[in-house]
């Protein structure tokens, strides 16, 4: 049902992201559900998941007065609150409380094994983090890194929610993890664009000045923009991070 419900939304936007895909060609422009699948993939936490799952059933959403198609879709503060820091994980790992209509495919790229991108897919569709959501995390952000640590390591699995986490807490302490993550999994191509998002993120700049940034994120890149998979450019891209690593945590 997901394959076919993303499939419908790509053809009512495929002329919006058409005019967009300035570094594709005939044959990458169609979508691949499975790559789809196989990059949005989240993990799920099991902390309190059962009754996690029962507060969010009971959701009602309250559409936002000021635009349509948007809203907000969240559990009371109350039961916020009362939720320990592990349940609130597992809240905010699996549920996004801001929802806004768009037309945004998460991908039409095919052959994914053979592509290095320089942006993650949206892990919740339409939906995204609340400024609660975004708070919680900010606020317990070594605890947060440590259950994702601890997830991945009993999962095997870093999913795309976990990854937008590191992202948002700008998690360049994990990248020792993550690398050996992305040795240990090699299917999973985007545990190489995390690194060079926290690389971004963090204003490296051996990373800013180089050929690889600009072809990823300069002027003539785009959602769309990735850098060939190759063992020489996964052993560049593991240098420099573990090169920025070294050098956050001497200062």
């Amino acid at each position: 049902m997901k394959r076919v419900i993303l499939f419908i939304i790509a053809l009512a936007c495929f002329g919006n992201v058409f005019g967009q895909t300035d570094q594709t060609d005939e044959n990458n422009l169609f979508m691949d559900p499975a790559a789809i699948e196989m990059r949005s993939k989240m993990t799920i936490p099991p902390y309190g998941l059962d009754k996690v799952k029962a507060l969010i059933a009971k959701i009602i959403p309250e559409e936002d007065k000021e635009m349509t198609d948007a809203g907000t879709n969240a559990i009371s503060a109350v039961d916020f609150k009362k939720l320990s820091l592990r349940e609130k994980f597992t809240y905010t790992m699996i549920h996004a409380e801001l929802y806004a209509q768009n037309c945004a495919i998460p991908e039409y790229q095919t052959q994914i094994d053979k592509k290095i991108f320089g942006t993650l897919l949206e892990g919740f569709n339409e939906s995204s983090w609340s400024q609660r959501q975004t708070d919680f995390l900010q606020e317990n952000r070594d605890s947060i890194l440590k259950l994702i640590q601890e997830s991945v390591a009993r999962s095997k699995r870093m999913g795309v929610n976990y990854k937008h986490a590191i992202v948002e807490l700008n998690g360049w302490q994990m990248i020792p993890f993550i690398i050996d993550y992305a040795k240990r999994t090699p299917k999973d191509k985007d545990a190489l664009t995390l690194l060079l998002l926290l690389m971004k993120r963090g204003e490296y700049n051996e990373f800013i000045k180089s050929a690889s940034f600009k072809k990823l994120y300069g002027e003539q890149s785009n959602y769309y923009s990735y850098l060939n998979y190759n063992k020489e450019n996964e052993a560049l891209i593991f240098s420099r991070a573990l090169n920025y690593y070294n050098e956050k945590k001497s200062k």
